[in-house]
């Protein structure tokens, strides 16, 4: 690396400067002195610029963070130098630019650094995820810490909020009209408070990255898991819901929902998943769905061959590859009632405490029962497993759909009434 004083300011240098041996680097620039970039052990870089307050005393403090792909609302080379020349006519006219940005941080509230982050995230986010998030902040984080200057947060702070949002104080209180609130209800517990710690932790990371807070008070804070209770599986209970399912659309209960359900059971699809498949998505040739868009990204999901019969029987002639699946009767285009449509689905059938999700459970427990690897259950499902779905790029591998055959096959079956023999999957 050349002498600091020679270092030219460049895209391609900060892109290339690195940590050396786990060690903070910092090199300074001769287009601006006391500019410079300073790059972490994590690989976090920022711009920072180094001077003397009126008083002689050295002073350094963060320009902002560098532009990346992931760091959008970072500063390029010319906006760096653009604000440290800034700071540098201030410090010639004897102010220091340090102080005058403390007295900043210490005005901003939590509430306005949330924003800051929900307007960055729009960006980048998938609108269903910043409707969370915004939902999350304007429910917990707001109620609770809103007023709160992010320059006075904690760890305890951090403890306290999770506590609280478990504990149901941020749920606002209604009149006692039994109108439901627009939006939805907002509700606490164990799995809402750490889902919004974890939020919040990446929110307050922005605050860590422009010198507002020294280290990030809402990490390592010890989180109460809930106690995850998976929906009880069997195949005499995959029976009676689908004798549910027959007496039900006997008794004049639309078929798009029971249809949507024995989908969602086959394939072990996520609900939206399941509901938005259009015609064009699906590769009979291939025995798989491609999904533009999923909790990963696109994928390639193996279909079983009753899967695919059952969707065969449901598609219409001349049906268009754009047209849903399980078209709707609202402005969605899909169908959208599946879980009222299980709700009575399962009471017709005796069964409790399994959500419309747990099909997907009832899926995967299916395919462990006959004895298929974990490796290729998460293959089934689509989790994010590089050494599965990095493999399966154009269509599925032959064990996968083997796999799915053999799994929807015997779901099928059971929900139709059919006796088979177990299939037991032998392993060399």
């Amino acid at each position: 690396m050349p002498k600091k004083s020679e270092i030219k300011l460049s895209e391609s240098f900060v892109r290339n400067l690195e940590a050396e041996d786990g060690q903070e680097v910092t090199a300074y620039f001769r287009e601006v002195p006391g500019l410079g970039v300073r790059v972490k052990s994590s690989g976090t870089k920022t711009y920072i610029f180094k001077y003397r307050d009126p008083f002689g005393r050295q002073r350094k403090m963060v320009v902002g963070p560098v532009w990346t792909a992931k760091r959008k609302d970072g500063l390029n080379p010319t906006q760096a130098i653009d604000k440290a020349l800034k700071m540098r006519a201030a410090v010639r006219d004897g102010q220091d630019p340090a102080s005058a940005r403390d007295g900043r941080r210490n005005a901003k509230t939590v509430a306005r650094l949330c924003d800051e982050h929900l307007k960055a995230a729009a960006l980048t986010l998938k609108p269903a995820t910043l409707t969370m998030e915004r939902s999350r902040i304007e429910r917990h984080v707001k109620p609770l810490l809103g007023t709160r200057a992010v320059a006075s947060l904690e760890r305890t702070d951090m403890e306290q909020f999770f506590a609280d949002v478990a504990a149901g104080k941020s749920v606002p209180k209604h009149k006692g009209d039994g109108k439901r609130p627009r939006g939805g209800v907002a509700r606490g517990g164990l799995s809402q408070a750490r889902r919004t710690l974890e939020m919040l932790a990446k929110i307050l990371e922005r605050a860590v990255q422009d010198g507002t807070l020294p280290n990030n008070p809402a990490r390592k804070i010890a989180k109460q898991k809930p106690k995850r209770v998976k929906p009880p599986f069997a195949l005499d209970t995959v029976k009676r819901v689908g004798k549910a399912m027959r007496a039900l659309e006997a008794e004049g209960e639309p078929a798009v929902g029971i249809n949507a359900v024995r989908h969602l059971l086959l394939t072990g699809f996520r609900r939206m998943e399941g509901l938005t498949l259009r015609w064009g998505m699906i590769d009979n040739p291939a025995h798989c769905a491609r999904l533009p868009d999923t909790k990963s990204g696109p994928q390639i999901r193996p279909l079983g061959q009753a899967a695919l019969d059952h969707l065969a029987s449901l598609k219409p002639h001349g049906a268009k590859g754009s047209e849903y699946v399980f078209p709707g009767s609202g402005a969605a285009g899909h169908f959208v009632g599946a879980p009222k449509v299980w709700k009575r689905i399962t009471a017709k059938a005796g069964v409790s405490g399994v959500s419309i999700h747990g099909l997907r459970h009832w899926f995967a427990s299916a395919a462990a029962d006959m004895n298929f690897s974990e490796l290729v259950i998460a293959g089934l499902l689509g989790h994010t497993i590089h050494s599965v779905t990095g493999r399966y790029a154009t269509a599925p591998d032959s064990a996968l759909i083997l796999a799915a055959d053999r799994v929807s096959q015997r779901l099928a079956d059971t929900l139709d009434g059919k006796e088979r023999g177990v299939v037991v999957q032998l392993h060399a």
